[in-house]
Formats: C-alpha cells, structure tokens, sequence
C-alpha cells in the first residue's frame, strides 16, 4: 500500500430542509390554523481521528465528502427529520488545514479527537411558527440553509517518541529492524528507504515507544535534492532523535555527515536541533579499534558525545536501548 501523507479535498455540510405552509384541515374544526413543521437541520461533516489509520491513501480514490441534507417539514407541525452526519477517518496525528491560505485549523494528535469541518445548514421554519394574535393564517415559511462548504488540507506527522534520521546508507533501516520487528527494505544502495517506517521498541521495566525512520537526507534536500526534506515532517513530534552516522567512511567524512544532518534540520525547522539527540557511530564491524577511537575524539572535541554499534552484528545495540530507556524517562518527567 503506498504511503500519502498530504491530501486535498473538499468537504460539504448538508442543506437544511425547508420549512412547510400548511393548514390545519379537518372534520368539524373550522379555521385549523396553521400547522407548517419545521425543516430538519442539514448532517455535519467531521473528521474523526482512528488509530486504525496509517495512511490518507483512502483520500485518493474520494476526495469529495458531503453529509446528507435535512428533510422538509410537512403538514401536521410534523418537522423534517435531521440529516445524517458524515464521518471522515483519518489517522491519528493528522493536521487539518484550510486550502486556500495555510491555516492550522486542528490537530488531531489523539484517538478519537474530532474536528467539526462542514456544519450542516439550519433548517427552515414552518409557517405556525409565524402565527400571532393579528395573523393567525400566515402563508410564509422559510427555506433551508445551505451547509457550510470548504476545501481543506490534511499533512500527516507520525506520532512517534524516536525519530531515525542519516544520510543514504547510514544503516537505518537496519538499525530499525534491530531495534524492533518491522520488516523494511534493506539493500546495499542509496535510497531504499522512500517512505517513512514504524517500529516498536520494546523495554522491560517500561511502556514500549515507536520509533520513526525517515527516507535518507543529503545536502541540500531543504532545496529538494534527493528525496528532499518534506519528510522530516514526520520527526516533528518526536522526543528524541537518533543521528544515523556511517563510521566507516575516511578522514573527517562521518564528522561531515553529522554536520550535514544538523545543516538541514536548521533549515527545515530550527526547534529540531534543540531535541534530545543521540550520534550514533554505526557499521563498527567495518572499522578498526584505532580508528573508532579517533572518531569518538573528532566528536568529543566538538563537544559531541557518541555511542558505537553495528545494526548489522548487534554490538552496541543493548548499550544503545539502554541510553534511549533514560532519555525517554527524563523527556516523560519533564512534561509532568
């Protein structure tokens, strides 16, 4: 199934029903009066939060929702019945927009939180709600109003305690697979990963925690190079950050790497870099005691501290679950 995560479409309330005129005829009651109902209001149109949701690729085959309109009113002061709502499932984390200028409208970062898009339109009034002492036959009634209309824009950002962020063929895809049991593409070249990947990571004396892995950024994918950084959306929410970066590459090449990384969260959005983080020296197979030493002092000099594992062999991994169990811990006792 593939992955979407922003969408157009519009939305409409239902028209209210229309109110009626009409006048009390029966068998020896001369002069009824009036008896019109009241038209029904029109369904509202809302958008529901489900957890069952991981993706808006529903909205690629409908795009168009509409709640159903309110029922006239009849004789008899019998009302239009109200028409039925229309409920839209998105997944949790979903941000609502307004199309046309960008607004934030709502955040719907909890299951079952909903969101009144469209409201139905009122439904007209009858004519024996226009009846006094001085018209006791009134021949007006009123028509329903139309719904509300809009089109909106839906951005999903993943709801995630970990983001994994790196360069192409930093190993995070492994690294995730390590960490819990998804299942992603794992393959010896840039770019296997295009689309965003959950994970469940797994503690023994604490709740477990999700864990994101986002496509691999390069320099200037805040210009749209590469895969560009649109999905670095989905880390927005995340506590912690894990820096991705390959040990194995030459010279100051992984120092590179982490400036890079730190280059592009700066110019997608500044409040990232101010994250709990952790810098990640991966592929340890691959690279020699002498030089892992010389790597954790590149780091220490510029007052980086580093953890060093192989997602491929699982060394560090213990090490690693272990630094993320504490920070999640002082991250959760700050915001209570």
């Amino acid at each position: 199934m593939a992955f979407v995560d922003e969408v157009k479409f519009y939305v409409k309330g239902g028209d209210g029903g229309n109110g009626c005129v009409s006048f009390r005829r029966e068998k020896y009651v001369p002069r009824g009066g009036p008896d019109g109902g009241d038209g029904g209001h029109g369904g509202n149109v809302y958008l529901e939060a489900d957890e069952r949701k991981m993706s808006l690729i529903d909205f690629r085959y409908a795009s168009h929702f509409k709640a159903e309109r309110g029922l006239n009113g009849s004789g008899k002061d019998r009302h239009g019945r109200k028409g039925r709502d229309c409920i839209v499932k998105v997944p949790v984390g979903s941000v609502v927009k307004d199309a046309g200028t960008g607004e934030v409208l709502a955040d719907l970062d909890e299951p079952g939180a909903r969101y009144l898009a469209a409201p139905g339109g009122r439904g007209g009034l009858g004519n024996s709600r226009f009846a006094t002492s001085t018209n006791r036959a009134p021949r007006k009634a009123t028509p329903g109003r139309p719904g509300h209309e809009q089109w909106l824009r839906i951005e999903l950002k993943l709801l995630a305690d970990v983001g994994l962020i790196g360069l192409p063929n930093a190993g995070k895809s492994t690294l995730l697979s390590r960490l819990s049991a998804a299942n992603p593409k794992v393959a010896p070249y840039p770019f296997t990963t295009l689309e965003p990947q959950l994970g469940v990571l797994k503690f023994k004396f604490r709740d477990p925690c999700i864990i994101a892995d986002i496509p691999g950024l390069i320099e200037g994918a805040h210009e749209g190079i590469g895969l560009g950084h649109r999905f670095l959306k989905h880390i927005e929410r995340t506590s912690i950050l894990l820096h991705i970066v390959d040990s194995s590459g030459e010279g100051d090449l992984p120092l590179d790497d982490f400036r890079v990384l730190q280059g592009e969260l700066e110019a997608y959005n500044e409040e990232l870099l101010r994250r709990r983080y952790v810098i990640v020296l991966n592929k340890i197979d691959l690279t020699g005691a002498e030089r892992l030493r010389e790597l954790r002092e590149l780091f220490a000099a510029i007052g980086q501290d580093t953890i060093a594992i192989s997602a491929e062999t699982g060394e560090g991994i213990s090490d690693l679950v272990e630094r993320l169990e504490g920070l999640l811990d002082e991250a959760e006792g700050e915001r209570q």
